[in-house]
């Protein structure tokens, strides 16, 4: 093993706080992962909520397990940085650092502090009680809807702040600190209260100086607008601050303040000063630790493209868990109607990113398990056959498709239709009202059933992938391939069907699970890297310089740390093509006729 320098990535998901140990040629040393614990309403379906003390221990063990295979003669001196990521969940404190609860009546009482582990204090990403709010922003007209597809999702930072402003008492909210979560954890690492710019202009509705005549960052007019002023006119310090004027805004992996402070140094096992770097949102920590890999079998075309940072712009990242991001990068801001963005310097200076996405994706294939009438009986499959669910689902539908004598498992459900928005549409529709619709349902509880209605699942979010794949490109950029990263990668056959469904190679990670924490890893190994070149980052000039000066660095380090990945390739089988383009045309009338029937009870009783 390397005697070192090494490097800690942390990720913060939907479900569990995750950490890995990397050396400097990007291998994994050790990870480890806990729980993190999500409240759920029994009154409001709409409400999930979690605790920043509950994540932070959870955080604080995960990194205390990677540290123990260390080798002899090394110890936590020899970790020269940590980078961190996590859901664009949001963080609510006060100016000392206290948790204030978000938790809404009759239920809750907007208590500061509280019982350690208990205070529910986070918005989670998923919770959509927002949505009033947010057709209010979306109302306006600001120009702050130009950067994130022209429709602000409920799932973003100012909505869940305008839902606090007009329910918390107004001296709470006036004490409330809001942090988007990866700059919540950097806070806790440093005590610096410097934002990212990728939190920032991703989920807080913050638009760069210099773009569509933006002078500060922040828009006056609008957060005055849509009733948010208090928060204009302190110049948004709760929020960040002014850049330049109280603020401090940094890209991707400059290094934060003096590094861990002595208490988070002590709750780690790290030494104090340890270089922080500061965070990227879960999805774009995923983006950073894959899209610069090669693949082992790529075609000598491939291998004779350009691999500098231009390529980013023809590789689509798919973090794929709970939800699925879809994130790509290019020279130019292209705006694409529903799809997130765009946003500039979201990683890299002077660089623009999309963002797409899908709700529920892993929520969605368990959800369509969980809730069939056969799933004690797969479940007592799996224990008997010391396997587990999808396994079992996967054989069964093998047996189904040999006995039918069909080449391909998307013959068996060819009139089974899944739309599968059940938890609203984040892209490229925008429509939060979308919900989900089955059609081909059969009088049938059995196995086989909800195998067909398991594989209806994943073709759906399959087709959707590829919907959001053609706007991109429709609107002007150059996609080639998707990288994958999450979950979902451990399922070959869903691959495969991407693959197929998309008309585009896959990049399969050389770790399924380690491409998002190994993105964070990479980020604090470039804030080491500049403490270690004496660059110093306390003003926004200097921020500003250093981002340009060093990005190239930052994209070395992306090309050196990530490890190649697995090209799949789409089937070259006309038939299955024509099918699934017949299922794609059904996609969208599935789509139009759900908004039809909508207004039509609309017209009827509103």
């Amino acid at each position: 093993m390397s005697k070192g320098p090494f490097y800690i990535g942390v990720d913060v998901g939907t479900g569990s706080a995750r950490a890995a140990l990397l050396d400097a040629d990007g291998n994994i040393l050790s990870e480890s992962t806990h729980a993190t614990r999500t409240w759920r309403s029994d009154a409001d379906a709409r409400i999930f909520e979690q605790s920043t003390d509950d994540i932070w221990a959870r955080i604080s063990q995960a990194v205390r397990d990677v540290l123990k295979i260390l080798p002899e003669g090394t110890s936590g001196k020899d970790v020269k940085g940590i980078g961190f990521d996590a859901t664009c969940s949001l963080a609510v404190i006060n100016a000392n650092g206290e948790p204030i609860e978000v938790t809404p009546e009759p239920e809750g009482s907007w208590k500061v502090g509280g019982a350690e582990g208990e205070r529910r204090n986070i918005i989670l990403w998923a919770d959509h009680r927002a949505e009033e709010e947010a057709k209010k922003i979306n109302s306006t007209g600001s120009m702050v809807l130009n950067y994130v597809g022209g429709t602000m999702s409920l799932e973003m930072e100012v909505p869940k702040m305008l839902w606090l402003s007009t329910r918390m008492p107004k001296q709470t909210f006036a004490s409330a600190h809001f942090y988007d979560l990866p700059d919540y954890l950097t806070y806790r690492a440093t005590g610096s209260r410097a934002r990212s710019n990728c939190s920032l202009v991703c989920k807080c509705s913050y638009v760069p100086p210099g773009v569509g005549g933006s002078s500060t960052g922040w828009q006056h007019d609008f957060f005055n607008k849509i009733g948010l002023s208090s928060i204009a006119n302190e110049d948004f310090e709760r929020v960040g601050g002014i850049p330049g004027n109280g603020g401090l805004v940094l890209t991707a992996g400059q290094p934060l303040g003096s590094g861990l402070t002595k208490q988070a140094a002590q709750d780690l096992g790290l030494e104090e000063g340890t270089a922080v770097g500061s965070a990227l949102i879960d999805a774009y920590a995923g983006w950073v630790g894959t899209v610069a890999a090669q693949a082992v079998n790529a075609t000598t075309s491939e291998k004779e493209q350009d691999t500098g940072l231009a390529q980013s712009q023809h590789r689509l990242a798919a973090i794929a868990g709970t939800s699925t991001c879809h994130v790509v990068q290019s020279p130019q801001g292209i705006d694409v109607k529903g799809v997130w963005g765009p946003y500039k310097n979201a990683v890299f200076p002077g660089m623009w990113m999309n963002e797409g996405g899908q709700s529920s994706t892993g929520q969605l294939i368990d959800f369509i398990i969980d809730t069939h009438p056969a799933i004690s009986t797969l479940k007592e499959r799996a224990t008997t056959n010391k396997s587990n669910l999808f396994t079992e689902l996967h054989g069964i539908l093998d047996t189904l498709q040999q006995k039918a004598d069909l080449s391909h498992p998307s013959y068996l459900i060819r009139d089974l239709v899944l739309y599968p928005d059940l938890h609203g549409n984040r892209s490229p529709l925008a429509d939060s009202g979308m919900r989900g619709l089955i059609s081909g349902l059969a009088l049938d509880r059995g196995v086989s059933d909800l195998a067909k209605k398991y594989y209806a699942t994943l073709e759906a979010i399959a087709l959707q992938t590829r919907h959001i794949l053609a706007e991109l490109n429709g609107k002007g950029h150059s996609i080639t391939s998707l990288y994958m990263s999450g979950g979902h990668v451990k399922n070959a056959a869903f691959m495969q069907l991407l693959a197929d469904v998309c008309q585009v190679p896959v990049l399969l990670p050389n770790s399924a699970s380690a491409s998002v924490v190994a993105g964070s890893a990479i980020l604090g190994r470039f804030a080491a890297e500049l403490r270690e070149k004496g660059v110093l980052i306390d003003t926004q000039e200097q921020a500003d310089k250093a981002a340009v000066d060093y990005r190239e660095r930052l994209w070395e380090l992306m090309t050196t740390m990530t490890k190649p990945g697995t090209f799949v390739y789409p089937r070259a089988d006309d038939k299955l093509k024509a099918l699934f383009d017949a299922k794609y045309k059904i996609f969208h009338e599935a789509i139009d006729v759900q908004r039809r029937w909508r207004k039509i009870v609309a017209d009827a009783i509103d």
